[in-house]
């Protein structure tokens, strides 16, 4: 069970670049941030009315990072990249977590750890499309992304909420708040989505954003970042499968490699753990819902 909410979060989020292609491509990415955080976390916070878990300086240190800036440069990747590409300047997000935890809590990579995320990172990378032509700002957008992202994550795991569906809904909330300002002055007053955007916002709304972040904050207190890092290569599989079945986007030979490494290293990952995971996930108190 705990693997399977897991991968409910890459899943979700490798809609984001068939989403906006299909549903939201009018839409101003900065404005879509905002609708994408914003009511996912009002509605969270209208279901649980929760308190704040963590203290005030730590709950807008993390929702700057993971929400926030987190949301305003995907979807400036999202826009400027096709999904394939942004997935796989995403999928370092491994190794930008096992870097930082070297460089910050002294902690080595463990060699099977890194091994995975390197065999993981180079399957995504077969992904890529030869052809593709590559926005250097959206590339540049992407990998910061990927750098909040991880540092967000190691501070959730540090920090340790136990409501884990009040960190979600306020991460939210306030992210999203900090990001109306941003979106006024980058792109001008917010217009109403049309008619043709709602199945798109619905599904960004609460699946893409509300039951994925609630699923890759449980993951990382149960399964560790590391962990749940490496399952993460499952969001640019999710958006290269999407862009097959939903925008007619056709695969060659090597980029089916890649989605074999991929699928070999979450395999690998999880039958090498022989079904045990880290100690907290065995003492830990399962997250209210």
């Amino acid at each position: 069970m705990h693997y399977f909410i897991a991968i409910l979060a890459p899943i979700f989020w490798g809609s984001t670049y068939s989403a906006v292609a299909l549903y939201l491509g009018d839409l101003s990415p900065y404005w879509m941030a905002v609708w994408r955080a914003l009511p996912a976390g009002i509605l969270m916070l209208l279901i649980s009315r929760r308190g704040l878990p963590l203290s005030l300086p730590r709950m807008l240190a993390v929702s700057f990072f993971n929400i926030a800036a987190f949301f305003l440069l995907l979807f400036i990747a999202a826009y400027r990249l096709p999904g394939a590409v942004a997935g796989t300047l995403g999928a370092t997000l491994p190794l930008v977590l096992m870097l930082l935890q070297w460089l910050t809590e002294g902690k080595r990579p463990e060699p099977k750890l890194l091994s995975l995320a390197l065999l993981g990172l180079f399957g995504v990378g077969l992904l890529l499309n030869p052809s593709t032509d590559i926005d250097w700002l959206g590339a540049g957008a992407m990998l910061l992304a990927t750098f909040f992202v991880a540092q967000s994550t190691l501070w959730m795991k540090r920090w340790a909420a136990k409501d884990i569906f009040g960190l979600t809904a306020w991460q939210l909330v306030l992210g999203g708040a900090m990001l109306i300002p941003f979106a006024w002055i980058l792109a001008g007053p917010p217009q109403a989505p049309t008619l043709h955007a709602v199945p798109g916002l619905i599904w960004v709304i609460v699946l893409n954003t509300a039951v994925g972040y609630w699923a890759y904050i449980r993951s990382i207190t149960v399964l560790g970042p590391n962990r749940q890092s490496i399952i993460m290569f499952l969001n640019p599989l999710t958006a290269v499968t999407l862009g097959v079945l939903w925008i007619e986007e056709t695969l060659q030979p090597l980029q089916w490699l890649g989605i074999a490494m991929i699928l070999a290293s979450l395999l690998w990952m999880k039958f090498s753990d022989k079904l045990t995971l880290p100690r907290s996930a065995k003492t830990a108190v399962a997250p209210s819902r």
